[in-house]
């Protein structure tokens, strides 16, 4: 059934990049996203192979809502998702090995990512092809920008290094451990608390 109170387009895109982020909001499936944040190009393959499956999933999901019965949905959306996760995951061995190689298993995984089902649970199989399509890129926006932006910082404060390249400057120790596990969630921390921060401003001022 569709969703009888229509909320405007432009939000259905927006929700995602910052209200219903689904890294530092929602923060479902982060497993494979905090795995992949080491450095900026492993950030930003994840986010597009991300972006690709729940883009895909998102309209196949709404195309098929009025067809698929009830009591199998679940296996069908699994069905769905795993085909674009299988394509993004040959399609990078045959173009981008080297990506490929230093994602590993967390682009499989895919499959089994929390906000990826929920989106096409919750959302895509009750709204139209349209909302459904805007739904998807929002939150692989919001979902890329963060990873590839926890990259950024991990792979600068950590190694010294941009997307793999020497960053000049004169006195600089990189820090291990922000290319380590921990490093992740720290980086994480100081972002969702620069979000809510940013967020009880934005509430201050209206």
């Amino acid at each position: 059934m569709e969703q009888k109170t229509k909320t405007p387009l432009l939000q259905e895109f927006t929700k995602g990049l910052f209200r219903e982020n689904p890294v530092l909001i929602i923060m479902l499936g982060l497993c494979g996203g905090l795995a992949a944040s080491s450095n900026a190009v492993d950030g930003a393959g994840m986010g597009a192979a991300f972006a690709f499956v729940m883009i895909c999933s998102n309209v196949v999901v709404s195309l098929i809502r009025r067809i698929t019965p009830s009591q199998i949905r679940i296996p069908v959306f699994i069905t769905v998702i795993s085909t674009f996760v299988t394509i993004v995951d040959y399609a990078m061995k045959a173009y981008a090995p080297a990506l490929s190689r230093s994602l590993g298993v967390f682009v499989p995984l895919i499959v089994v990512n929390c906000i990826v089902m929920g989106r096409a649970e919750a959302f895509a199989s009750k709204n139209s092809v349209l909302r459904s399509l805007l739904d998807g890129i929002g939150m692989s926006i919001g979902f890329g920008v963060v990873i590839t932006l926890m990259g950024v910082i991990r792979e600068f404060l950590g190694a010294g290094t941009l997307f793999n390249r020497r960053v000049p400057g004169e006195g600089f120790t990189p820090v291990l451990v922000f290319i380590l596990p921990p490093g992740a969630f720290l980086v994480l921390g100081f972002l969702i608390a620069a979000q809510k921060r940013i967020a009880h401003a934005r509430e201050a001022k209206t």
